[in-house]
């Protein structure tokens, strides 16, 4: 508003126009305006203390004076739907424009629409939703500093490393000594973390550590695998900041100086054994840190976040997410991956490629180019035993698989006595069962070449020579085709007529001829 009465005042005083406009902020037409009107109102320095520039305005240019009818915003609303994802200050003026205007009456100008916000904001409310949206970013870090456990036996020192969280909304912070800063620790406090939070932020922002992203580029970071699966499991997205640029998680940055003093140096002079023990600890002192009120500001932390900030966070899953590493391996020529010292079966066609390896606490999944070829539930304890699964064999590896002990003693028992007597030869001549079942599948093997029949015929053969025959005595008779004479010599003798004593040899052994009777 034009300062009327300060013109009236330094025209009174012989000022020039020029001085008066530079004085007054005004323009010298402005002046010569105002000075002309009220000369022709008669109105002249000194004026009553009651007489305000308003007043003035009003008798000196009535047809200029409107009273202004301004609606208040109601920003409580206002506050509510910047929580919301897209919503500006610059849209919910707009929106609060139209709606005056259908009112017949004057909305704010921009500026001071969002003047009055602020004034509002920050006197009623812990946070100020101009940079941050509720429920949108979680700021993660490790400390610089370090706490300490002590060995009860050596009393060795041992440290400890604290993970942080925080809400840049609210400042609501989260912290959990670990003894490694390995993968599967950040991985645990984020899980941690939103167990606290009871939700989930939009976007997760880490630094570029190596235990979350493999590799740090400004426009496309490589997020570490197990990391982003996590992330994706909770419906989250991980935005790694820019390297060397601290002010894109600048809350977790000031907040770890802060529970560095707070947390970690508060609990410098006790004593503690074990991680169990060291993160009670700091969860009382997160709690306490989580209470103090603000200092330029109403309200606390703890405050800000459950009234403004948590009905924003997304849901958590039903489950919580089962904690998987990823490791890649070449498939040898035994078909078979190592984890943790056991051997898992792959599909044998799978030899000399490379594949990814999927671990959690229950399951090993193998996967080539992104699809899942195989999966065994994972061994544990003293349990070495290889993890095989028959269709992952050659046909000729798998023969032998499947061909147990009481497999080929049924098997032989169909072919006939003599086939199975030489298998339970076989059997107890062998201290260890995988060398017999691998001497009873060759003998096996002879019964596709040859025929069951030549086979039992072979094991009667053999067993004529020694009570525990092998392999190779077998596999020569049939080569050799002698158990067919074998069998027809027998047949002979048992037809031909003998002596009145056993020892009598007829004129066919000393090659004469018998005559006929």
């Amino acid at each position: 508003m034009v300062k009327y009465r300060e013109i009236l005042r330094l025209h009174s005083q012989g000022m020039s126009k020029r001085n008066i406009a530079a004085s007054c902020g005004c323009s010298r037409n402005t002046i010569t305006s105002v000075l002309d009107r009220a000369s022709v109102c008669d109105i002249s320095w000194p004026l009553s203390d009651e007489v305000t520039d308003g007043d003035l305005q009003a008798f000196l240019f009535p047809e200029k004076f409107k009273v202004q009818n301004h609606r208040m915003p109601d920003y409580e609303y206002v506050h509510k739907e910047l929580a919301k994802k897209g919503v500006a200050l610059t849209l919910l003026w707009e929106e609060y424009c139209r709606v005056c205007y259908q009112a017949g009456e004057t909305p704010y100008m921009y500026t001071q629409f969002c003047f009055h916000y602020r004034k509002y904001a920050n006197t009623t409310k812990a946070t100020l939703r101009i940079k941050r949206k509720p429920g949108e970013l979680m700021e993660v870090d490790w400390a610089g500093q370090t706490a300490f456990l002590k060995n009860n036996t050596s009393g060795e020192k041992i440290p400890a490393y604290i993970f942080v969280a925080t809400l840049p909304c609210s400042q609501y912070t989260y912290v959990e000594a670990f003894l490694a800063q390995n993968l599967e620790n950040w991985i645990t406090a984020h899980m941690h973390a939103f167990n606290f939070y009871e939700g989930v932020t939009s976007i997760i922002v880490p630094d570029n550590l190596r235990t979350g992203v493999d590799r740090s580029n400004y426009w496309d970071p490589k997020i570490n695998r197990s990391y982003y699966e996590m992330a994706e499991y909770y419906g989250t997205a991980v935005v790694p900041a820019r390297v060397r640029q601290p002010k894109d998680k600048a809350s977790v940055e000031g907040n770890v100086g802060v529970v560095s003093t707070w947390i970690i140096a508060a609990l410098r002079n006790e004593t503690f054994f074990s991680l169990k023990e060291l993160n009670q600890a700091i969860q009382i002192k997160l709690k306490e840190f989580n209470e103090k009120p603000f200092q330029k500001k109403t309200g606390s932390r703890q405050i800000a976040f459950y009234e403004e900030e948590k009905f924003a966070l997304l849901p958590l899953p039903f489950k919580q997410y089962e904690l998987a590493t990823w490791k890649t391996a070449t498939v040898p020529l035994d078909y078979h991956i190592v984890v943790d010292e056991i051997h898992y079966s792959v599909p044998y066609e799978y030899v000399k490629h490379k594949v990814d390896i999927r671990v959690t606490t229950t399951m090993v999944e193998i996967f080539f180019k992104h699809l899942r070829i195989a999966s065994h539930m994972r061994k544990t304890g003293l349990d070495k035993e290889p993890s095989t699964v028959p269709e992952h064999m050659p046909d000729n590896h798998r023969m032998y698989l499947e061909w147990d002990k009481a497999h080929i003693f049924d098997w032989a028992d169909k072919v006939g006595s003599h086939t199975k007597l030489v298998m339970e030869s076989i059997f107890k001549s062998y201290r260890v069962e995988r060398q017999a079942q691998k001497m009873c599948m060759g003998i096996v093997k002879l019964a596709d070449r040859y025929s069951l029949k030549r086979l039992e015929e072979a094991c009667r053969q053999a067993l004529t020579y020694s009570p525990s025959p092998r392999l190779n005595s077998i596999k020569t008779i049939l080569k050799q085709g002698t158990d067919k004479n074998f069998n027809t010599s027998n047949t002979k003798k048992a037809n031909k007529p003998s002596g009145a004593f056993g020892f009598t040899r007829g004129a066919e052994y000393f090659g004469g001829k018998q005559n006929d009777k």
